[in-house]
């Protein structure tokens, strides 16, 4: 396969064992080896390969493609068993920055970290980032529609996507974006294969416009299934808003063109600490009255995590960088000593153009939670409030670098309810977790009701595989029953895709396999997720037999 492909690949082609183990596991439960890894130069090479493996199908068995970047996808999204095709290396660049137009452009394969460096510089910035943005990049940002802190104000990735380039499965490249009804009628008249993609989506949506609307998930997020509700929207037909967290199983993006945000001058975070879960729902409704721009929070195995691998906060900070973070964190040291830790901490962020007004905001806050008696407070500087966002943002590398014997097991990571359900949700869902032995951590945006849950478990022990299957399925009928999502943000991938006939209909389900056979009708492009296989991947039989066994 390697001499074939790089008969006409000017990128690199590797298929040795360590490569293919490198490029077995992503930041889910998965162990999945490939046969070869591409780095890509350009994306004639992309054009080049698609037509190749659509030409070679019956040659190579489950030949296919699976679009990779930074890996850090939880729900294996990025591991496959046949071609990974790593942006990386090679289209990692920025084709374009116009700050007056608060708009830019660039490859799948850029880092976030990169990227955003670039905006701030002009006081932009795309506000869906995610919590895992010092390792993420733009391109999985838009195969997953990614969110994060942000997401409360200014929603997820689809929201900022104004064109993009997308090779589909005849080979051939085409700009991706809004169309009016002039714009959609000229592409239902073209006799090729995007023509065909456009009638066939127009027809699926129209005709089954009531029981697309029904199935809509009632929730300010939601990242399962493909978004059949998204597409057509006041006169507007736009399949980025399909693309756009598909997880590359309809085509693969090979440049991005996103919406900027000004990114305000001043921010503060008003931390609260409850030592009593039972008043969230209400205290959630009642910091919402005032907007905060974000609404974040996590646990006290989290918080104590953090503090117990402090050195971690500490690299690449400077000797004064470093003692001012160490002060910062002293009340949290007394809290741990004397047993006194909370059992959860609540981030509500408030920005602006002007620092006083900004202060006011959090002290309106702090004045009218008064009455549920909880300690608060209102932090002094941005030394202080990033030690609270590292902790949120970094606990679940903590736990995957330091926890021996045991790994993070991200498959009930990322469900949301809506907000007023809290009460209620939240004593059912601890119940069902408290008859498992597991340690794991909780974080995520309380705003959204989206709650990231996070076990370690011991991957030799020959009943994990059964465990995760049982939790999966109490945990997401519970989800179902209070109306949420069994993924906000994370995507399907392996790990959820068996489990969309819990949240949609036999009907949906069938549109599903319509979309997946319109874009994809070879089933080249990443199988399995979000459509599963018959037998194969996406399937329970399938997680038990690729789960990791170490």
């Amino acid at each position: 396969m390697k001499e074939e492909i790089l008969k006409f690949f000017s990128g690199e082609a590797l298929d040795d064992q360590e490569t293919l183990e490198k490029y077995s596991r992503d930041a889910s439960v998965f162990h999945i080896t490939p046969k070869i890894v591409l780095y890509p130069k350009d994306s004639e090479d992309i054009k080049k390969l698609v037509v190749w493996v659509s030409e070679n199908k019956e040659k190579y068995s489950n030949l296919s493609i699976t679009c990779r970047s930074a890996g850090t996808d939880m729900s294996g999204g990025a591991i496959g068993e046949s071609i990974i095709l790593d942006f990386t290396k090679y289209m990692n660049k920025l084709i374009s920055f116009d700050s007056k137009k608060m708009q830019i452009t660039a490859m799948p394969g850029m880092f976030y970290r990169d990227f955003e460096k670039i905006t701030l510089e002009k006081g932009l910035i795309l506000p869906c980032y995610t919590a895992s943005k010092s390792l993420n990049t733009i391109g999985g940002m838009y195969g997953n529609n990614s969110a994060g802190e942000r997401t409360l104000k200014y929603g997820k990735t689809e929201n900022y996507i104004l064109e993009a380039k997308v090779i589909m499965a005849d080979g051939e490249e085409r700009i991706i974006k809004p169309l009016d009804s002039k714009g959609l009628t000229g592409k239902l008249k073209q006799k090729d294969f995007e023509g065909k993609v456009y009638f066939e989506m127009n027809d699926l949506l129209t005709e089954n416009m009531e029981e697309i609307k029904n199935a809509r998930p009632k929730v300010h997020k939601n990242s399962a299934g493909y978004y059949l509700w998204n597409v057509i929207n006041e006169g507007v037909f736009d399949l980025n808003k399909i693309l756009v967290g598909s997880q590359g199983t309809l085509g693969i993006v090979t440049e991005i063109t996103f919406r900027l945000v000004p990114e305000k001058k001043y921010s503060k975070l008003v931390a609260i600490f409850m030592k009593d879960l039972k008043p969230l729902g209400d205290l959630v409704d009642e910091i919402l009255k005032h907007s905060p721009e974000t609404l974040e929070t996590y646990d006290d195995k989290t918080m104590k995590l953090a503090v117990r691998f402090f050195p971690d906060f500490l690299k690449n900070r400077g000797v004064w960088g470093m003692l001012k973070f160490m002060w910062s964190f002293l009340p949290e040291f007394k809290m741990m000593l004397t047993g006194g830790f909370p059992k959860m901490i609540l981030l509500a962020e408030f920005s602006g153009e002007h620092e006083e007004d900004v202060h006011q905001k959090c002290s309106k806050l702090v004045d009218s939670i008064a009455h549920f008696k909880l300690k608060t407070h209102i932090t002094s500087s941005e030394i202080e409030a990033e030690k609270y966002w590292d902790v949120r943002r970094e606990s679940f590398s903590l736990l995957r670098k330091h926890v021996s014997g045991k790994k993070t097991a991200p498959f009930i990571d990322d469900i949301i309810v809506r907000p007023e359900f809290l009460p209620v949700f939240l004593p059912e869902l601890n119940k069902l977790l408290s008859k498992y032995d597991l340690t794991y951590t909780i974080a995520g945006h309380a705003g959204d009701g989206n709650f990231h849950i996070i076990p370690l478990m011991d991957f030799k022990r020959a009943d994990t595989a059964q465990i995760i299957f049982d939790l999966s399925d109490k945990v997401y009928d519970l989800v179902v029953k209070y109306e949420g999502s069994i993924t906000a943000e994370h995507n399907d991938g392996i790990i959820r895709t068996p489990y969309l006939d819990k949240m949609f209909n036999a009907k949906i389900l069938t549109l599903f396999y319509g979309v997946k056979a319109i874009f994809d009708p070879l089933n080249i492009f990443n199988p399995g997720k979000k459509v599963p296989i018959p037998n194969g991947v996406g399937t329970r039989g399938y997680i038990k037999e690729h789960i990791l066994k170490e």
